[in-house]
């Protein structure tokens, strides 16, 4: 069993910064991919970020340039800095996380990006 823990939604004004944390706990081996989903209401989960244990790192191509995923594999945490948000960046923000026993989702926390 793996737990996400999620923190640091909230609501800010276009152009402004937020940084999302989660951290894994439990059973957890040889972590591969951690990663950011975001769903915003009537839309489909859709992938912001991912960077596996390779050190391949993915970013949806609406927020290259604004977002960096960083992961710190000894504490098992992946936090993503959010620059010049966008209310179209408005969504539930989930943390993801794939180790060889299964695919493992945090609550979600809520980003609201006003105008």
């Amino acid at each position: 069993q793996v737990q996400l823990v999620e923190s640091g939604g909230g609501l800010v004004q276009a152009g402004g910064s937020l940084r999302l944390s989660c951290a894994a706990s439990g059973s957890i081996f040889s972590i591969n991919t951690m990663g950011w989903y975001r769903q915003a209401p009537g839309k489909q989960r859709e992938l912001v970020a991912a960077s596996s244990s390779f050190g391949n790192i993915n970013y949806r191509d609406s927020v290259k340039g604004r977002f960096t995923i960083s992961r710190d594999n000894a504490k098992n945490t992946v936090t993503l800095q959010m620059n010049g948000l966008k209310p179209d960046d408005t969504a539930v923000y989930y943390c993801n996380v794939k180790d060889s026993s299964g695919n493992y989702w945090g609550q979600g926390t809520q980003v609201t990006v006003s105008s």
